[in-house]
């Protein structure tokens, strides 16, 4: 965890550690950097004021360091521009100060637990010429491979596991970000902006839908059905 307040970080640890979580926490940027090359860790915590290095450079080194570590942003800065950079440069959830301590310990434990009823890690699923694969966690369309964060990982899985059913938002919310509540954000529509960004801008056919008022569907369709 990185983050340059002394007390908020204490805090934190603590609550942590009592949860059964080890916590290592830097309170500058250079510090942060140093120990995330020098362990594995399973998930990071990054506020983006800090001092020497700030969060969100960081973010963009470690997401290329490590594809598939799950990072989340602990900030005071709330505009929605602020957690578009974020998402941008990696980051895979984002949470505004202040924040509830059983919120962060909810968005931790989606990231850190596997769901019942997953598909065989070793198992590779094809939508028209999407392929994604489960064990190395990689995605290709049309045979080119296409980088995603752990979290637009996620959501492309459950959107790909339904076969084309449309998924209400509260499903999604609560299957991949472990949430039953509505946190009142656009985080969902920025997630779904992403992948059709990073998977349909480029192609003609589009394979991720919109059902007004409903939710969303990973199918290919006829162009003119297309929404």
């Amino acid at each position: 965890m990185a983050e340059d307040e002394p007390r908020l970080g204490q805090i934190v640890q603590e609550e942590l550690t009592r949860h059964g979580y080890q916590v290592d926490v830097a309170f500058d940027g250079q510090i942060a950097e140093k120990l995330f090359f020098q362990h594995n860790y399973t998930i990071v915590l990054l506020d983006v004021n800090l001092p020497y290095k700030n969060g969100l450079a960081l973010c963009k080194e470690f997401r290329e360091a490590k594809r598939n570590i799950p990072i989340i942003m602990l900030t005071s800065m709330g505009e929605i521009n602020d957690k578009l950079d974020a998402f941008n440069l990696g980051a895979d959830d984002y949470l505004v100060k202040p924040f509830h301590i059983n919120e962060l310990l909810a968005r931790i434990k989606v990231f850190l637990k596997r769901s019942d009823g997953s598909p065989d890690p070793g198992e590779k699923m094809v939508i028209a010429d999407l392929e994604i694969d489960l064990q190395d966690k990689s995605v290709k369309r049309a045979g080119k491979e296409i980088n995603l964060t752990a979290k637009e990982f996620a959501l492309l899985v459950l959107l790909a596991k339904s076969k084309g059913k449309v998924i209400a938002k509260q499903e999604i919310m609560e299957k991949v970000w472990n949430l039953s509540f509505d946190t009142g954000t656009n985080t969902i529509e920025v997630y779904i902006s992403f992948l059709r960004n990073k998977l349909d801008k480029a192609h003609e056919v589009k394979l991720i839908h919109t059902k007004p008022g409903f939710g969303y569907f990973l199918k290919e369709v006829d162009k003119q059905e297309q929404v």
